[in-house]
């Protein structure tokens, strides 16, 4: 378990590090990078709906990698989603601007950010049913806890490394390549990651149903045909998840910056000590929901998101570096209560034969409502109305989160076996 725990976390804590070493460029630079003859909000805008073009690939990739780890394995089928990741974000960092290709480099730059989604969306279902179906009976939650660490430590990795670049390089500098560095640095950690899952055995689950001759031929259509429901109300649970997350870090980001006129370095860094309560949210409520149940633990988060829209922003405005890093604070680590318990709970609403389908189907579509949507309404919002209607967006969200939640059964004590 040690190594399957190894595994599903670095794998993950790879993935996002690539995803959020994007937003985090979207936020400061891309906008002058690859739209430097719009104005400041539509190239903010634009940088933004490049940034959304992976959430939108992201149920691809699940239905794609979903298909064939349901039919071949697990295994194989994440060493393959780590490579689209890896290799898309390293050309990332290699493809040059508007002033050398002109309209070609934000075409292909929306290429590439399509191919990190496609990537992710194949990634976490199976790091989720790496952990999950290597797991003993009753410490499904805690095992599960460790794929979901991995964003945490991804954006610590990604924020952590575009503070360094930013703090010992110009603006000139940094606008003109240094933002480059945190996506061609991605490589070293793919490769540690490859030889990490070479090494991991494939899951009990999935050996029992390819022995018992159980498996799907077509798993996304028979998805579709029996578990619709449970594919849209766990991508209901998942809304305030990203909702949150992406608000507190990639909008912020931008907000603090361009808005506020916090210096980057100082934005960066209150984001990054952040994301700590993230990861302590993370871990205590994943363990919680063995002892108490994915249900109650999911339901307490869900409820505490809609109160926290209320705050965020009045925090935010004052400017205060300890109120802003606690308005911050806040959201991520509501967000890590209510993200905790869900590679244990998505995996447990499906059958093996099609949960590697189901359970990254329901978190990729939960990316599209929750995750794309959030950094372009919200500068839309606070252009025309004022950040205060960005919480009250956030609340919103929170409540259809929780419905969805107490929709669903408890799902603790299910034998995943079958």
């Amino acid at each position: 378990m040690r190594r399957v725990a190894v595994a599903s976390l670095i794998g993950t804590t790879i993935e996002f590090y690539d995803f959020y070493a994007y937003g985090i460029a979207a936020a400061l630079v891309l906008n002058t990078a690859f739209f430097p003859e719009l104005s400041d909000t539509a190239g903010t805008l634009a940088a933004f709906s490049t940034y959304a073009v992976a959430f939108a690939a992201r149920p691809i990739g699940a239905i794609i990698f979903g298909h064939w780890g349901d039919r071949i394995g697990r295994k194989a089928v994440l060493i393959a989603s780590l490579l689209t990741m890896g290799i898309a974000t390293v050309l990332i960092g290699l493809l040059p601007g508007y002033e050398t290709l002109g309209i070609w480099a934000a075409a292909i730059l929306v290429v590439l950010r399509f191919l990190q989604g496609v990537g992710l969306g194949g990634e976490w279902g199976g790091a989720a049913l790496l952990a999950t179906e290597h797991a003993p009976e009753g410490r499904r939650g805690f095992y599960a806890m460790f794929p979901q660490l991995g964003p945490s430590i991804g954006f610590i990795l990604a924020n952590g490394l575009f503070l360094i670049v930013r703090l010992n390089v110009s603006e000139e500098n940094f606008a003109s390549w240094g933002w480059r560095i945190p996506f061609i640095a991605s490589l070293a950690l793919v490769v540690v990651g490859l030889w990490v899952r070479v090494t991991v055995a494939e899951t009990p689950a999935f050996k029992k149903a390819a022995e018992s001759d159980k498996l799907s031929r077509v798993p996304f259509v028979e998805l579709l045909q029996r578990e619709w429901k449970h594919v849209l109300l766990g991508a209901g649970v998942m809304m305030l998840q990203y909702t949150l997350f992406y608000t507190a870090t990639t909008y912020c980001l931008s907000y603090g910056t361009k808005v506020l006129g916090i210096p980057q370095q100082d934005m960066l860094l209150m984001t990054l000590l952040a994301v700590l309560a993230l990861a302590a949210g993370t871990i205590a409520s994943a363990t919680l929901s063995d002892r108490l149940g994915r249900k109650k633990v999911l339901v307490a988060g869900a409820a505490a998101g809609v109160i926290w829209g209320f705050v965020m922003f009045p925090l935010i405005n004052t400017e205060t570096y300890f109120l802003v890093w606690l308005a911050l604070a806040g959201a991520l680590g509501i967000m890590g209560v209510t993200f905790g318990p869900m590679a244990a709970y998505l995996p447990e609403l499906f059958p093996t034969r099609l949960r590697y389908s189901g359970a990254g189907l329901a978190y990729s579509v939960g990316g599209i409502l929750g995750g794309s949507l959030p950094p372009i309404v919200a500068t839309y919002l606070n252009a025309n109305f004022g950040s205060y209607t960005v919480g009250l967006y956030i609340s919103f969200v929170g409540l259809i989160s929780l419905a969805c939640t107490l929709a669903v059964r408890e799902t603790k004590d299910t034998d995943i076996s079958v």
